[in-house]
């Protein structure tokens, strides 16, 4: 059994490395392409488009893996099992008494470690290297400016506007941090020529230091406010770390969520969006309830898949291994409709109450494509 299931394993791995370094291939093709002025111009700049074009995909293959590892995996696993089954191999160990189940039990264990590296990857790789992943062709650099809406803090009551975002250095231009009608202040708005995102450090939490204040043009001589209580603005009247047109306002809202994009969401970890879903200072959509329901159900979805397509490839009746792998593709592409339908309807307050509400959104495939899984595995016990 041990040189079965190498056998199996080396067949599995050369077929997911073809298929994926295709995709990736064909990915990375069409897309460099498209922008191959972007990738000259940046290049002339710094050292040359071949690193810059290697350094950029390369970030992007993490996150084309994490798209696409599970799909490429049962199609790597349907093919390894059609042409075990093409040979008559399969044939010849059922008539040595071997089940069905023991032949399989290497190809089911390849597809769950990708899943599970995939996970881990999703979790623990795409968020360390997320300022990259942010990051398009046409700004590679992070330095082009992006015009920006209006942002409200809701734990501290202040509402966040500005004229444009700049991602490399998380600032915000012109900024106007507007004190709503909970505050009392002498003043009703904070605006300097410039707002950057600092993290908590040992002076002060995180928020937005603000430079070149305009208005209050005393603020330097007012004290912090809140009187009682956690200070929410800092000014040089009491904290010397601040300048004397400095200003800096605590907010729990990162600068990514303040932007509003979704990419923060897209490449945080799971924890990371639990965090947000209790952050009193965001007003999340559904989307992200939906969102965070679905991280942890992914790799079930994976296995899901594979349970749902193997049967079709080893049924008795196929007698050609196309049309079970065709059938198989159907499958991932109802199965792949299904979720997206199903996560839409939850974002969108489309499933009642007492369904389960915009969580159901989430857990709905795992509810109705786990027992039809079930229900379709009788080939892969026999």
């Amino acid at each position: 059994m041990f040189i079965l299931y190498r056998y199996l394993l080396r067949q599995f791995s050369q077929i997911f490395a073809i298929c994926f370094c295709s995709l990736l291939g064909l990915y990375i093709m069409i897309d460099a392409f498209g922008n191959l002025d972007e990738f000259m111009s940046y290049g002339d700049r710094h050292g040359g488009a071949l690193p810059v074009i290697l350094r950029y995909y390369g970030y992007r293959s993490i996150s084309f893996f994490d798209a696409t590892s599970g799909i490429v995996a049962l199609i790597s696993a349907m093919f390894t099992l059609a042409l075990f089954q093409r040979y008559n191999e399969l044939t010849a160990l059922l008539a040595a008494g071997i089940p069905k189940w023991r032949v399989l039990k290497p190809v089911i264990a390849a597809v769950a470690t990708i899943s599970l590296v995939a996970a881990a990857s999703r979790e623990l790789l795409i968020p360390a290297v997320r300022d990259k992943l942010c990051l398009d062709a046409h700004d590679m650099a992070g330095e082009k400016a992006h015009a920006f809406g209006t942002k409200c803090d809701n734990s501290t009551d202040i509402l966040i506007t500005g004229k444009e975002t700049i991602a490399k250095t998380q600032q915000i231009r012109e900024p106007v941090f507007k004190l709503l009608q909970s505050w009392d202040a002498p003043f009703n708005k904070l605006q300097a020529a410039a707002a950057f995102f600092r993290p908590a450090n040992g002076d002060h939490p995180a928020g937005y230091l603000l430079t070149g204040m305009t208005q209050p043009k005393d603020l330097a001589k007012r004290p912090s406010l809140p009187r009682d209580g956690p200070k929410v603005i800092f000014t040089p009247h009491d904290y010397r770390w601040l300048g004397a047109d400095e200003c800096f306002v605590a907010s729990e809202i990162t600068f990514e969520q303040l932007v509003g994009t979704d990419n923060w969401r897209h490449y945080a970890s799971f924890l990371e969006l639990v965090r947000s879903l209790h952050n009193p200072s965001l007003v999340l959509g559904s989307d992200a309830v939906v969102a965070t329901h679905a991280r942890p159900l992914q790799p079930v979805l994976d296995l899901t898949l594979l349970f749902l397509g193997l049967p079709l490839v080893l049924r008795r009746n196929t007698g050609n291994m196309f049309v079970a792998i065709g059938l198989c593709l159907g499958v991932v592409v109802a199965f792949m409709l299904s979720v997206y339908a199903a996560q839409s309807l939850g974002a969108n307050f489309l499933i009642p109450w007492w369904l389960g509400g915009r969580v159901m959104g989430a857990w709905l495939p795992v509810v109705v494509f786990v027992p039809l899984a079930v229900a379709m595995s009788d080939p892969l016990r026999e």
